[in-house]
């Protein structure tokens, strides 16, 4: 079962048929309850015709019955034992005794049976004083058997208590047959169970062309991602079929993940190729003083060699980040007072051609959450930019934002940023023309790694306007709180 259309239309054909099996025997039931209970009215009105006829002095053997052998009727005492039977009734259960012999002879209406009965000049008896009555409440029901005229049958008994002249209480059981009820059953069942391999073939041949069909898309997708597997072509694209349905929104995302992993890898094959070329200058300069030193040792570049040494170890140290920010690593849980960090930055960096100037209110806490050195490199980077391109004026500011958030702003006097290029900078390994000819060790990573990081922190980094006209870049980032 690894066909998703089999699942589908073996699973289709089980839930069909305990819905039909469940709905066939719910139908079965109403219709044995409904047929039973027509048999047992007719029977409780055969019962209360025999009762009306004992109420009105009827003698035993003179009870009228209609159709004798459809409504076998037995008639019991208090005592159980049987007083009158029906015409060829010669078995009987399910009505509290199985006999069918009176026990005693049949006896004029009203007659209690008690031996001091007299009898008129005819021979019969005379028939009692006053009118016996019927019982009123519902009469009470039960299945059985009864053998009539040789022809053993299933039958509804209606029992009903009745009342003679002379005072003697009778129970009357009369039954109804059963056969129509379970010939109607046995009808609708065997048409039940010949339908029900028909409906179910129905379901599973239409669940497997419909699901076939559903899922005939997804098998165009699954060949294309086998052959963009197999070229490794990231630019090509799974068909979108124009359902709408949930098919056509997995192939528009899988042709989302293609895009943006053409678009990932593209960065990754730029990436190595612009750090090749970064790294292969300062290692080909160095390399060259070494040679040259170590034919002409009086020649050696020894600041020149440093100077090469430290490019190489600040490229690596800023590749080394971005391969961590890339890989997903994430920030620490650190608490950073933000207008502190600046300080301490700024503090440091004694050897600038600019003097930085620093506005921060006192007595403030503007405390984020993240990582430390992560933060001061991003600081770092922005104080480096800005002494580049600054005339002679920098400044950092460090506010609070909106929704408890912070705000550092580094600005310069400088030349500024056009608009056009305020998204570009923050690529990686881009360097604008005047910033190439003003930084020649730069290799255009500092701005890519700051705003990595901002957002690694929740918050962000963007390039405006200065007041002094020059560049302005604002990190915001998420408080602490």
């Amino acid at each position: 079962m690894r066909s998703v259309r089999a699942r589908a239309a073996l699973g289709a054909t089980a839930v069909v048929a305990l819905a039909l099996v469940g709905a066939g025997i719910a139908v079965l039931l109403v219709l044995r309850a409904h047929l039973t209970g027509q048999a047992g009215l007719q029977a409780e009105v055969v019962a209360r015709e025999v009762a009306g006829q004992l109420a009105l002095g009827v003698p035993y053997d003179g009870l009228e019955t209609r159709d004798e052998e459809d409504h076998p009727v037995q008639v019991t005492d208090d005592e159980g034992r049987v007083v009158a039977v029906s015409k060829d009734l010669q078995a009987i259960t399910g009505t509290g005794t199985d006999r069918v012999t009176p026990v005693r002879p049949p006896l004029t209406g009203g007659s209690t049976g008690s031996g001091d009965d007299r009898d008129d000049d005819d021979g019969s008896a005379a028939p009692a004083p006053g009118r016996g009555e019927v019982d009123s409440d519902d009469a009470d029901f039960g299945n059985g058997t009864a053998t009539v005229d040789g022809e053993r049958a299933d039958y509804r008994f209606a029992s009903v208590r009745a009342t003679t002249p002379g005072g003697e209480t009778l129970t009357v059981h009369a039954g109804a047959p059963l056969a129509s009820e379970q010939q109607a059953v046995g009808t609708v069942r065997d048409s039940m169970l010949a339908g029900l391999p028909v409906v179910l073939l129905v379901v599973a041949g239409v669940t497997w062309l419909v699901t076939r069909r559903a899922l005939r898309p997804v098998e165009g997708i699954r060949r294309e991602m086998a052959a963009i597997t197999a070229s490794e072509d990231l630019g090509r694209r799974v068909p979108e079929p124009g359902s709408g349905d949930e098919i056509a929104r997995l192939a528009r995302t899988t042709n989302e993940t293609l895009a943006a992993l053409e678009s990932s890898v593209e960065r990754q094959r730029r990436f190595v190729a612009d750090a090749s070329h970064e790294l292969r200058s300062p290692i080909a300069s160095l390399r060259t003083q070494l040679e040259v030193a170590e034919a002409h040792p009086e020649l050696l570049d020894l600041p020149g060699a440093v100077a090469d040494t430290v490019r190489l170890q600040t490229l690596a140290a800023d590749l080394l980040l971005l391969a961590r920010l890339d890989a997903g690593e994430r920030p620490g849980g650190t608490r950073v007072d933000l207008g502190r960090l600046v300080r301490e930055e700024v503090a440091r960096r004694t050897g600038d051609r600019i003097a930085v100037t620093v506005s921060v209110p006192e007595g403030e806490r503007f405390e984020v959450t993240g990582s430390r050195g992560q933060l001061a490199r991003v600081l770092g980077n922005l104080l480096d930019n800005a002494e580049r391109h600054a005339r002679g004026a920098v400044t950092v500011e460090v506010r609070a934002a909106e929704r408890g958030g912070v705000a550092v702003s580094v600005s310069d006097d400088g030349a500024g940023v056009p608009p056009g290029q305020r998204e570009r900078i923050f690529e990686r390994f881009v360097r604008l023309d005047d910033a190439r000819s003003r930084d020649e060790g730069g290799a255009g990573l500092g701005l890519a790694i700051a705003r990595d990081v901002a957002v690694r922190h929740g918050g962000g980094l963007t390039a405006g306007d200065a007041p002094e006209g020059g560049a302005r870049f604002e990190l915001r980032l998420p408080g602490a709180g």
